[in-house]
C-alpha cells in the first residue's frame, strides 16, 4: 500500500534549507528543535538517503537534498498560500506582507502612505526593508518590491506604476556663482554631485528635440549611495545633480532649488512593483499593491500615470 507523503516533514525540511538552522526553523514554526530534527530524520529514513549534512558549525544540503529542495519549497509555499487564502476569505485580511523599497523613495514617499493602509487593514502586518541595492525577492522571500529603474527581461513579474522624471537641479546661490548652463558642453565647467547607483555611471546623458543626444563624463565632487544625501549639498550651493523629481519636489516649490537646461531632457525612469514568479499572491499582498497603485497615481512628486497596466509576464529586473 502506498504511503501518504509526509508533507509536514517536507515543509520543515524546506524551512531548514532556507534558514540553515534547526533552531531558527523551530522558532519560525513554534516547534521544539527536537521536533524539527526528527522530521528531517524521518524523511531521510523514508528516502533511505541523507538530505542534510550536519556538523557542529553548519548545515548543508547533500546532492539528494539539492535535488529535492525546489519541490519541498513549493510544498511549503503552497501550504502557506492555501491557509492564507482560506483565512482571508473567512473575514478581514490578515497576515504579514514583506515589501522591499528604495531608501529615499521609501522614506519620503512610501512611508507616509502606510498609515492609511494600516488603518484600513488592522490585521495585516507590514515588514518593509528600505535599501537602494536590489534585493533578491525570491531567495529573500519578499512578497513584493518597489523598484525605480529601467526594467530588463527576467522571470520576475512587474507592474509599471508611474514615470519618474530626472531633473538637473541646483541652488540659486550656485547659479549666481557658476552661471546657468544652457548646453551639456557647458557642464565641463561645473561641479557635479552624483548618485553612486546611477544607471549610466559617471556619464550624464541628455536629449534635445533639435540638437540630438549629448553625453559627457562628470567627475563627482560628492559621490553617495543614497541620492537624498545630495540634497543638503545642493541647497548649500555646492554643485549640480541629476535627481528624481520626487526627491526635490518640495525644494523646487519653495525655490531653494531650481531646474536648469529644461529643454535638454534626461530619459525618465519608471517605478515598478515586482513580485516573484509563479506565486499566487495572497489577498493581503494584492490589497497592498492596489492601495499603493492608487496612492501613487494621485500623490505629488513624479509625473503620474492615471492609467496603470501590468507589464507582460516575464518583464522585470534581476
Amino acid at each position: 500500500m502506498k504511503k501518504l507523503p509526509d508533507l509536514e516533514a517536507w515543509a520543515i525540511f524546506a524551512k531548514v534549507a532556507e534558514t540553515g538552522s534547526f533552531a531558527k526553523t523551530a522558532a519560525a514554526f513554534s516547534l521544539s528543535q527536537a521536533t524539527v530534527s526528527k522530521a528531517v530524520s524521518r524523511l531521510e529514513s523514508r528516502m533511505q538517503t541523507m538530505l542534510i549534512h550536519r556538523t557542529s558549525r553548519q548545515l548543508s544540503l547533500t546532492d539528494a537534498g539539492y535535488a529535492a529542495i525546489e519541490r519541498a519549497a513549493r510544498i511549503l509555499e503552497e501550504g502557506e498560500a492555501v491557509e492564507s487564502e482560506v483565512t482571508e476569505q473567512s473575514g478581514s485580511l490578515r497576515g504579514t506582507v514583506r515589501l522591499a523599497a528604495p531608501m529615499s523613495f521609501g522614506v519620503s514617499r512610501l512611508a507616509p502612505m502606510l498609515p492609511g493602509f494600516m488603518r484600513a487593514h488592522p490585521e495585516v502586518g507590514l515588514e518593509i526593508e528600505f535599501n537602494d541595492k536590489l534585493v533578491d525577492v525570491v531567495s529573500e522571500r519578499f512578497d513584493a518590491a518597489l523598484r525605480i529603474s529601467s526594467m530588463t527581461d527576467s522571470s520576475l513579474l512587474a507592474r509599471r506604476l508611474c514615470s519618474v522624471r530626472i531633473l538637473l537641479v541646483g541652488a540659486p546661490a550656485y547659479f549666481a556663482r557658476y552661471g546657468r548652463p544652457t548646453h551639456p558642453r557647458d557642464l565641463v565647467h561645473h561641479r557635479a554631485l552624483r548618485y553612486m547607483y546611477s544607471r549610466h555611471g559617471p556619464n550624464w546623458r541628455f536629449r534635445h528635440p533639435v540638437h540630438g543626444d549629448h553625453s559627457l563624463s562628470m567627475p563627482a565632487y560628492l559621490h553617495v549611495n543614497n541620492a537624498e544625501a545630495l540634497v543638503p549639498a545642493l541647497k548649500a550651493g555646492l554643485g549640480l545633480a541629476l535627481q528624481p523629481e520626487f526627491l526635490t519636489w518640495n525644494e523646487l516649490q519653495t525655490g531653494e532649488l531650481e531646474t536648469v537646461m529644461d529643454d535638454w531632457l534626461v530619459d525618465p525612469i519608471s517605478l515598478h512593483i515586482i513580485t516573484p514568479p509563479g506565486r499566487r499572491r495572497p489577498a493581503r499582498v494584492q490589497a497592498l499593491i492596489e492601495y499603493l497603485a492608487g496612492q501613487l497615481s494621485a500623490s505629488p512628486g513624479p509625473r503620474r500615470r492615471r492609467a496603470m497596466r501590468p507589464l507582460a509576464a516575464g518583464a522585470g529586473l534581476r
